[in-house]
């Protein structure tokens, strides 16, 4: 991934993403949004008079339904529509490129989807947690464990939000020093503290955080304080990229980073001990592991992606098609198809009995592709762009039908429920920053036919 400097924890996007002001425009001269993300310094540009603390700043659907923008914007005060400012952001928006290459025929590649479906409805939205990142190109930072339970970062805390209670807990404070309950392997187990996460996962009850120099957080949720925390690696520019939770075909569950520093460390989740550290030519921007345990997606600073072993990190396969670098995976559950997410603003799909080329394009609307997640029964896949959308294509139907979530902001995180039940969808902005929940719309036929 790119080099960054990032000495203040704080939304980066307005620094890459240079979206030209509406200010030129006279149509568009007042309380205009040049850009939804912004730091720590600034207001947001639809900053309103709410007090982001109260409640009444939620959205829940009923509320939705009688015409409440589902973000809470009161594009009512503004002086311009919300299908005005859409049109005008999607002319203005900039995707960020690694590469420069000529993408004239890429359209020719993607699928022809239908939009305009409803496989999950809105539910509720709350600014009582907010959602924020670090790095532009890395958005795995939030995770839900039920249709209930969602973590994410907020700043230097990972928060528990309840949504059937609607609140928000403090889980761990990184900002402070974060010193081990776990005193074996005490060569690799050392205190760290203001840690800026830069990516994070929570599977079988373990939290796993990477940070933004280096270090490794696991926690488990059940147990108090932290089993273990280090600095894996000591290289000059060694963010933690990715994290992922694991079993491998014996069951033994592990812990797996990988870096900047072109390496991806595989790690014991009882003990922490280290089992294997395989590198590889370029910086590893997302690994994931399949769902029986045995092979592992490499993805970095390369238009080609590899399958390696993921025992022994030996490559056995490769992934050509992109055109610039790529940040995000996701296995579907039957561990046959994979799905990586680029720069280019495509994400492609693979048969790993046969890695000749991809199966199918799937094609964005604004930027890169940064987060993808399939439901647990394979139904569905989230694909997710830096800011403003979100797609959910339908598997049964070979990702022909999709539903489009059409939002404002950047966006930290997806992802679906192990039930497949709900969607959350985490929203970076100082001011319109939230939790997104919508859950999952089930047609009852035999209902139907009794009427």
């Amino acid at each position: 991934m790119e080099q960054f400097n990032n000495d203040d924890l704080e939304v980066v996007t307005d620094d890459y993403f240079e979206f030209s002001d509406f200010e030129d425009d006279e149509t568009f001269s007042d309380n205009v949004p040049s850009r939804i993300s912004v730091s720590d310094s600034h207001h947001s540009d639809f900053e309103d008079d709410f007090e982001t603390s109260n409640v009444k700043t939620d959205t829940s659907a009923l509320e939705a339904r009688k015409g409440k923008d589902i973000q809470g914007i009161p594009w009512e005060r503004l002086n311009y529509s919300r299908d005005e400012y859409r049109e005008t952001r999607l002319k203005q928006y900039k995707n960020y490129e690694s590469l420069t290459r000529s993408r004239q025929h890429l359209h020719k590649e993607c699928l022809e989807v239908q939009k305009g479906n409803s496989f999950y409805d809105f539910q509720f939205n709350t600014r009582l947690v907010k959602s924020t990142i670090v790095h532009f190109q890395l958005r795995n930072l939030l995770w839900a464990t039920s249709k209930h339970d969602v973590y994410l970062m907020q700043n230097y805390s990972v928060m528990h939000w309840s949504s059937l209670l609607r609140r928000g807990k403090e889980v761990l404070n990184v900002a402070k020093p974060i010193i081990p309950t776990l005193q074996k392997h005490s060569g690799l187990v050392h205190p760290v503290s203001r840690v800026q996460i830069s990516t994070m996962t929570v599977k079988e009850n373990l939290m796993v955080a990477g940070g933004f120099h280096g270090e490794l957080i696991c926690k488990n949720l059940n147990q108090s304080g932290v089993a273990f925390c280090s600095k894996i690696s000591t290289d000059d520019n060694a963010i933690t990229n990715t994290v992922d939770v694991f079993r491998n075909p014996s069951g033994s569950l592990r812990v797996i980073a990988a870096n900047n520093d072109s390496q991806v460390r595989v790690l014991d989740a009882e003990n922490f001990a280290s089992l294997g550290c395989f590198k590889y030519d370029w910086s590893v921007n997302n690994a994931s592991v399949s769902p029986d345990g045995k092979l592992l997606a490499v993805l970095g600073d390369s238009t080609e992606g590899l399958i390696a072993d993921a025992n022994t990190g030996k490559v056995t396969g490769n992934l050509k098609g992109h055109l610039d670098y790529s940040f995000a995976s996701a296995w579907h559950p039957n561990g046959q198809i994979l799905a990586t997410g680029n720069q280019d603003t495509t994400c492609r799909l693979w048969d790993i009995r046969n890695l000749s080329q991809s199966i199918a394009v799937l094609k964005g609307r604004m930027g890169a592709i940064r987060a993808l997640r399939f439901t647990s029964d394979g139904g569905f896949l989230a694909m997710a762009e830096p800011a403003d959308f979100v797609h959910i294509f339908d598997s049964q139907s070979g990702y022909t039908q999709s539903q489009e979530i059409d939002i404002f902001g950047e966006i930290a995180g997806v992802s679906f429920s192990p039930d497949t039940e709900a969607l959350f969808v985490g929203v970076a902005d100082q001011t319109y920053g939230s939790l997104l929940e919508f859950t999952r719309k089930h047609y009852y036929q035999y209902l139907d036919c009794m009427i």
